[in-house]
């Protein structure tokens, strides 16, 4: 009131004296001086404003007798609300200031929230897990709120909200139904109503998943991939892009693939984690082996940088480019396979960890061929390193001390004290070679900082390693296998299995493409080695090899007959004959196995038990060395 007073009387005054400018200006030092006095007398101008508030719940009905699904494979289903108490009400209270000589005044702002717990039936159980969910028909980002999942199993106990609201021994267990809850779920964006709710249910029905019992987890080349924190680049200042979160079921697509696969396979044991470094030669004297990155520049908005090494990616090479695109993902930073590691441990998994080698050789490489072409070819098979020339070609040094030569270069001399750990890395301390010694200890240093694994792999599939022959016939690259096998140990302890995963056609032994006839059983006295606590075979062994003859699989019977599969596992191709050449191949020609001295099991590939079962002894000339029998 007093302000009002004050403003009239100012306007007449000024109006008096200078006109209506006068009354303009007297009008506003009225109304100052009316507040000033309004503020001593009653003090500021305090308000409440209150929000909209809800008068009465709204809970979605559920359906008497209404029919409980059954689901076989992968379905979307809505479900029915089958629990629910009522919204939890959550009232916030700001003050808002408004300025002003003598204080201002103040207004509180009260506001209304409110959250749901409710869970909805889905399904008969027993299902594997839910995968995506959709409210109102969008995808919801589950890490964001606190969903729980009960299968549906005929032991189930009650969900623990419902039973703290229900009372101990009143909550129902649901036994034989599939649910899911949903607590504090928050409402606002949905009218403040529970929205209508659709899971993706997964039911595996067939019989392979239960036999399932390790996996390879690839794709080895990926740098944030196997990271269960999510990492996301930004772009520009207004544009970001997730590098590992391509779902909204977890924090990462780590953490989503592997839950699913554990729920899917449920008596899986062990994951072997793929992790790639890059070779950049065929010729084993040349080549360097080392981590690469997609991008030499990256500007992360969230997660750890890369680092592998002790590097940083700009002190590392990027992969060739084909199209104007990485022909690679890059190598898994450090962080994130002890991550990776911890994580699939805690899930009660073994682990084995897979150092792999890659081959980044681009097209018009320019390289000499080891094996003869007019250069290396694109993107090669790692087993085809070897030494320059290889084996069988004119001027090899196969069977000399340069051979061996060669082959220690490849396998460097890095010694396994050399490395230093962090809290989720390693480095070297020199940081100089990059050779496959280098590559083999960082892994076990890096698998010892992430608390250990189960089985360590010291290599893969270097059949044209193991089979370079030194001075005196000597393998040089296996009596490496077998020094790193031992420096594993010796970083990892008796706890960790070691071992080599031989390609399919090596793990038995080398026979030389010479005429000689000479046999040797090379990579016996590694796998002799007490370090190396497994024979390891990476084995595609052709199982069948029907070509519409009839003797084969027995008349009608189809190629994919699982009969007839089951009976190749210990027969036909690479049992009891083999072809010859790649014409007689497509003209379905077999020779039959033989070897002269009534032991056709020697070149037998397929027949791994008599591998096993048999004393080895190497071939001179077609003829056993009696005197060097090995296993």
């Amino acid at each position: 009131m007093t302000t009002v007073i004050f403003q009239s009387l100012g306007a007449a005054v000024g109006g008096a004296i200078a006109g209506p400018t006068g009354a303009a200006i007297g009008s506003a030092i009225g109304a100052l001086a009316g507040a000033y006095v309004d503020q001593q007398l009653f003090g500021p101008d305090d308000r409440t404003i209150v929000g909209p508030r809800m008068e009465g719940a709204q809970v979605l009905s559920s359906r008497e007798g209404a029919a409980i699904p059954r689901i076989y494979g992968r379905q979307r289903i809505s479900g029915e609300i089958i629990w629910a108490t009522r919204f939890v009400e959550v009232q916030s209270v700001e003050t808002q200031s408004q300025g002003g000589k003598g204080g201002g005044s103040k207004t509180q702002v009260r506001s209304y929230s409110y959250f749901a717990n409710f869970a909805i039936g889905l399904c008969k159980g027993e299902i594997a897990k839910t995968g995506r969910i959709w409210a109102d028909g969008q995808q919801i980002e589950q890490s964001l709120y606190t969903i729980r999942t009960h299968t549906g199993n005929e032991t189930q106990q009650p969900d623990s909200l419902i039973e703290a609201k229900q009372g101990v021994g009143n909550a129902p267990a649901y036994k034989g139904l599939a649910y899911i809850v949903f607590e504090d779920f928050p409402l606002a964006e949905f009218g403040n109503r529970i929205p209508q709710i659709a899971v993706e249910v997964i039911r595996p029905i067939g019989s392979l998943e239960n036999h399932v019992f390790a996996v390879n987890l690839i794709p080895g080349a990926t740098e944030f991939g196997y990271d269960p924190l999510p990492v996301v680049e930004k772009l520009r200042w207004t544009r970001t892009r997730p590098l590992n979160v391509h779902q909204t079921i977890a924090e990462s697509d780590f953490i989503a693939s592997l839950d699913e696969l554990i729920a899917i396979c449920p008596n899986l044991n062990q994951i072997a984690l793929v992790v790639t470094w890059f070779g950049d030669d065929l010729r084993a004297g040349h080549c360097k082996i080392t981590p690469r990155v997609e991008v030499s520049s990256r500007s992360l908005l969230a997660g750890n940088q890369w680092e592998v090494a002790g590097l940083t990616r700009s002190e590392v090479s990027p992969v060739s480019y084909h199209e104007e695109k990485p022909s690679f993902g890059g190598t898994p930073s450090d962080g994130s396979i002890v991550r990776a590691i911890q994580a699939i441990r805690n899930r009660g998994l073994n682990v084995c960890l897979n150092p792999f080698v890659m081959m980044d050789i681009g097209t018009e490489n320019g390289l000499p061929d080891p094996h003869g072409g007019v250069e290396q070819p694109q993107f090669p098979w790692r087993g085809r390193i070897t030494c320059d020339p290889a084996p069988q070609q004119a001027g090899t040094p196969d069977r000399t001390i340069a051979a061996r030569q060669q082959v220690e270069t490849f396998l460097g001399t890095v010694s396994a004290d050399k490395f230093v750990q962090t809290r989720e890395g390693v480095s070297h301390v020199t940081q100089s070679q990059w050779s496959y010694r280098r590559m083999i200890l960082h892994y076990a240093h890096l698998a010892d900082v992430a608390g250990g694994v189960d089985t360590f792999l010291i290599g893969s599939e270097l059949k044209g390693l193991t089979s370079v022959r030194g001075d005196g016939d000597t393998f040089p690259f296996v009596e490496g296998l077998s020094r790193l096998a031992d420096d594993v140990s010796g970083i990892l302890g008796a706890g960790t299995s070691i071992t080599y995963g031989a390609d399919w056609s090596e793990y038995f032994g080398y026979q030389p493409a010479d005429g000689s006839g000479d046999v040797y059983y090379n990579l016996d006295s590694l796998w002799a080695n007490p370090s190396v606590g497994v024979i390891g075979i990476d084995n595609y062994m052709p199982v069948s090899d029907w070509r519409g003859a009839a003797t084969d699989i027995g008349e009608g019977r189809s190629g994919h007959d699982p009969i007839m599969i089951q009976q190749n596992l210990m027969s036909g191709e690479g049992f009891d004959w083999y072809y010859a050449s790649a014409a007689d191949r497509e003209a379905g020609v077999r020779s039959a196995i033989t070897d002269g001295l009534n032991k056709p099991w020697v070149y037998r590939y397929k027949d791994i038990k008599s591998w096993w079962s048999n004393r080895h002894f190497d071939r001179r000339g077609g003829q056993e060395v009696t005197t060097q029998g090995h296993l």
